[in-house]
């Protein structure tokens, strides 16, 4: 029968179906549709689809029911997924063999099947995992139209902050902006600059230099640096980064009052790294500063923090203060968007 469709091209297509997603507008009693060049992404809801889409009525085939792993076990397993590898965090060996196996017989599309092994440690903050099934610990990963491949033992990696991630990416001028902007201001205008102190393999870098930003990207891993390395030639914007492996205090000096957009990604002690940040601020900069906290006061410390290292060079604006997700009873992790003006 027919139903109503977003049509998109295939290389938006990823991007398209997380949009529709997060806004819970994709049919899921129905398959997305391949055709002539085109995606087609059944949805809910024709009214609530945003206007930049083109709304189709296409005949298409009906969702086959999926066997899960719930099914076969008779309880919800906990689990996240990261391109076909899913990931668990059960201290239950038995439990932990029994959820794999339920996984591997599902339709879930899944090769690999990791059990956490040990906390997040370290200056790397890598952790130690049980192989339940698959090759190795190296994934691809796909979120927002861009691929991520890293190796889970050797660098750190959160497919929770996907949603956070594309926030931030989504304030990066685009080609198209920066187009008009330069059309505007004449031949000096520039692409943002981009600095991503704790890089990781790029999950920020890579999608503002698919953006359009000129980017750096800093990190001690070198393992991570690497992949981002490699990540930038996946996605073709690799003219657009820099990976640096180093401790961003000790480049800083080299990139002073270059960056229009600063993030800072290291909850626990992006503190003290703020005089960095203050060095590499442009004249207007947009900084993004995560911070774990209690929940009495989840963005004071953080914004007191800045001022402290900013002010009176800059003149500090929080523009937004976002609550990222719980991170532990009674602990929120936040992030501050704070604009400096000098």
């Amino acid at each position: 029968m027919e139903v109503p469709c977003v049509r998109v091209e295939r290389e938006d297509g990823e991007r398209t179906r997380a949009t529709l997603a997060e806004a819970d507008l994709i049919d899921d009693d129905y398959e997305i549709t391949v055709a002539d060049g085109w995606l087609y992404v059944p949805v809910t809801d024709p009214d609530g689809v945003p206007d930049e889409y083109v709304l189709v009525e296409r005949a298409v085939d009906e969702r086959r029911t999926q066997t899960t792993p719930a099914e076969l076990l008779e309880f919800e397993p906990s689990y996240e997924r990261l391109g076909r590898a899913a990931l668990l965090d059960e201290d239950d060996p038995d439990r932990a063999r029994a959820i794999a196996e339920a996984i591997l017989e599902s339709d879930l599309p899944v090769e690999t099947v990791l059990n956490k092994a040990s906390k997040v440690k370290g200056e790397t903050r890598v952790r130690d995992w049980e192989l339940l099934a698959g090759a190795g610990t190296e994934v691809v990963h796909r979120e927002y139209g861009c691929e991520f491949a890293l190796d889970l033992a050797e660098v750190y990696f959160s497919p929770r902050l996907a949603t956070e991630r594309h926030r931030v990416a989504e304030q990066v001028r685009s080609e198209e902006s920066r187009s008009s902007e330069r059309a505007r201001q004449g031949p000096g205008a520039s692409a943002e600059r981009a600095f991503d102190m704790f890089a990781g393999v790029g999950p920020f870098v890579i999608p503002f230099a698919k953006r359009g930003a000129d980017c750096v990207g800093v990190d001690v891993n070198e393992t991570a640096v690497e992949y981002l390395r490699e990540n930038a030639r996946r996605n073709d914007v690799a003219d657009r980064v820099t990976a640096i492996r180093d401790d961003v205090r000790e480049v800083a000096s080299e990139y002073e009052d270059w960056a229009d957009r600063l993030v800072m990604n290291l909850p626990h002690s992006a503190d003290e790294f703020l005089a960095s940040a203050v060095t590499i601020a442009g004249e207007d900069c947009t900084l993004h500063y995560y911070d774990i906290q209690h929940e009495d006061d989840p963005f004071g410390p953080g914004e007191r923090a800045i001022r402290e290292a900013a002010e009176p060079e800059y003149e500090v604006t929080v523009e937004t203060r976002h609550t990222v997700r719980s991170y532990a009873p009674h602990e929120l992790n936040v992030c501050l968007d704070v604009r400096l003006e000098r």
